[in-house]
């Protein structure tokens, strides 16, 4: 059995992020498509924690409590690392892919309230019901993101270098504006889907006794904050180097993911029940 959860840790540690792929190729992220790199930053871990859920409760059942302290090591190191290296980082794609991998370790968190289903009481918040909820939420507005990056385009094509969205503001207030949104929506901030996401993970984490991890969580999650604002003050706040970003007119396809990923964002934000409400039914469906 430890074999095994040593072999389940290796294997997030990879897939969910918390040692990335592109540490030993950085080129990646950066170099890769952006629909492809949305596709790493966001698809690949709702398939991953798909899939875990239905390991925890289907293949360890009520003896995950003996993966717990792996898990509390996982999620703490794939929250520093995402957070830490996401400070560094001077491509907005690469910024967005290791945001991901924080993320990531936020998720995780939601883990550590996990328990036999059939224990949960009336009013706590499922382990599984966060977790879905969190990924959802998270997949909409990071498509979405990385949506509004492809139309911001210099001489060179894609202007990913964040000196080149130095006073996107000025020149399209509207693009700015939405993309601001979608990074403070991940910083957390309340009314927008990312506050109640993480608000339900970090329940759930509670709820399981794991309080200790949530407070790492939180501090962490002020520093992400950071990197964030320090985005939104680039693009508001600072005089375009040379002759500045230019926005094009994005495709039909490109403006519905914005469009959907901005209302998804709102909406869940405000009215969140309904999804949670969806996410607990779904929990039958992983036992």
């Amino acid at each position: 059995l430890y074999l095994g959860i040593a072999m389940l840790a290796v294997g997030l540690l990879f897939k969910i992020g918390a040692v990335p792929f592109h540490a030993w190729t950085p080129d990646v992220y950066q170099g890769s498509p952006t629909p492809v790199t949305a596709l790493m930053a966001a698809c690949t871990k709702i398939a991953a924690f798909g899939a875990v859920l239905r390991v925890f409760y289907v293949a360890f059942g009520r003896d995950g409590w003996d993966w717990r302290p792996m898990m509390w090591a996982v999620a703490i190191l794939t929250m520093v690392v995402g957070s830490v290296f996401a400070l560094t980082q001077t491509d907005v794609k690469r910024l967005l892919a290791y945001s991901s991998v924080a993320h990531a370790g936020f998720l995780l968190t939601g883990f550590l309230g996990a328990r036999s289903l059939a224990d949960i009481h009336a009013g706590d918040i499922n382990p599984v019901q966060a977790v879905l909820f969190y990924v959802t939420t998270y997949g909409l507005m990071t498509m979405a993101a990385f949506a509004i990056v492809t139309v911001v385009r210099d001489a060179g094509g894609e202007a990913t270098h964040l000196s080149r969205w130095a006073g996107l503001g000025k020149e399209s207030p509207f693009v700015a504006g939405v993309f601001a949104f979608f990074l403070l929506a991940m910083a957390g901030i309340p009314l927008t889907s990312g506050f109640t996401g993480k608000w339900a993970v970090f329940a759930s984490a509670v709820s399981g006794g794991a309080w200790p991890l949530v407070v790492v969580a939180v501090v962490l999650s002020a520093v992400a904050a950071f990197f964030y604002a320090r985005v939104i003050v680039l693009m508001f706040f600072s005089e375009p180097v040379g002759e500045g970003p230019v926005v094009m007119m994005p495709s039909i396809l490109t403006t519905i993911v914005i469009a959907v990923g901005f209302a998804a964002t709102v909406v869940l934000g405000i009215f969140p029940g309904p999804v949670l409400d969806l996410a607990a039914n779904a929990g039958q469906f992983i036992r």
